[in-house]
């Protein structure tokens, strides 16, 4: 059989880069291109010097890809960058999965609002698949532009779906609070992610207002049918990379700590990346890995249960997820190119 060639717009930042990792090593697939509108001409390998004699290909700017015929294109682009290069570019000539937030909400007006910005192509909101395949794996295999998920919302979403699937909780009393390493914030130097200010430090941001908010709702609300209202508060670690999310939700009926583990269990029990473990999982054990750790807990004094996630923020909350979708919408075996083992420590 013959390989499915693919392209990488945006390939040096981390995401980009996570997505050279993967593919390179992928049996099903070869990398044709991989551009950089600021590294054009540069070998890849010099921008990631860990990459040499790995992946030495040139970077090229955006317009050779019109020399390529490509089966597939990631989008590593930034948030409204993404919709521009659809709306010249159309999503005719090859799958597209998008790694930026332009096509995870439900409607243009919602994204207006969130991200403050009006949408290049609405008309193609509607078309576009959210891609969390433990949730939409049906959809994801038939589509022709899926929007990969943020980080934060793979990590609540995956936290929250069994619960909110078997009607066991409130949907108007949700809090999920989620800590994240620097490398969620992309390479670019920002003052928030400057070694002296993160190093030995802890801060919550985007208190009330983040744009990962409805992107968890409204992704619940497509799976489940109800909208939820959530409270979402994220943290930034000063770690490099990593996610540990914690979801507290109140019992709609009598519950106790054997039935909210058998609900995680059954329903996680033939995913291949989400592991149901015995003790609070920590952000090590996925490390570098597309897995995501989920740990479930009632609380009796409280009436409360607690659920605890991890996942790579990079590859399960970014590029590893991309792949597990590329392997659907290619109908390859699912776990294709990611039996990565954790690294630890």
């Amino acid at each position: 059989m013959s390989k499915y060639k693919i392209g990488i717009v945006g390939a040096t930042g981390y995401t980009g880069s996570e997505l050279v990792r993967l593919l390179i090593n992928h049996p099903d697939v070869t990398l044709e291109i991989i551009t950089s509108e600021t590294h054009a001409g540069k070998k890849f390998s010099e921008i990631h010097p860990h990459f040499y004699g790995l992946a030495d290909m040139e970077l090229q700017p955006m317009e050779n890809l019109k020399h390529y015929q490509l089966d597939l294109l990631f989008l590593a682009l930034p948030h409204g960058i993404s919709m521009d290069f659809i709306k010249e570019h159309g999503i005719e000539d090859q799958k597209i999965i998008d790694l930026s937030g332009d096509f995870r909400l439900t409607s243009a007006g919602e994204y207006e609002t969130w991200y403050h910005k009006k949408h290049a192509v609405p008309e193609l909101i509607e078309k576009a698949v959210f891609g969390l395949p433990e949730l939409f794996r049906d959809q994801i295999r038939n589509a022709q532009l899926v929007a990969n998920p943020g980080c934060y919302p793979t990590s609540a979403i995956l936290a929250l779906a069994p619960l909110l699937k078997n009607d066991l909780v409130d949907f108007k009393n949700i809090i999920v609070d989620s800590k994240s390493g620097v490398t969620g914030a992309g390479a670019k130097i920002k003052p928030m992610t400057h070694f002296p200010d993160v190093f030995g430090n802890f801060s919550a941001y985007g208190l009330l207002n983040h744009r990962h908010t409805p992107e968890i709702q409204t992704t619940i609300e497509r799976y489940c049918g109800s909208k939820p209202e959530l409270l979402f508060t994220p943290h930034l670690l000063p770690i490099d990379r990593g996610i540990l999310t914690t979801a507290y939700t109140v019992p709609k009926r009598s519950v106790n700590r054997e039935l909210v583990e058998e609900t995680f269990l059954n329903f996680y029990e033939k995913e291949h990346f989400i592991r149901v473990v015995d003790e609070p999982p920590m952000v090590k054990h996925v490390r570098g890995s597309n897995y995501c750790d989920i740990y479930v807990t009632y609380d009796e004094r409280t009436n409360k249960i607690v659920t605890v996630s991890t996942i790579d923020n990079l590859v399960k909350g970014a590029a590893g997820q991309a792949v597990q979708n590329m392997n659907l919408m290619f109908g390859l075996i699912e776990l294709t190119g990611l039996r990565i083992t954790p690294l630890n420590p």
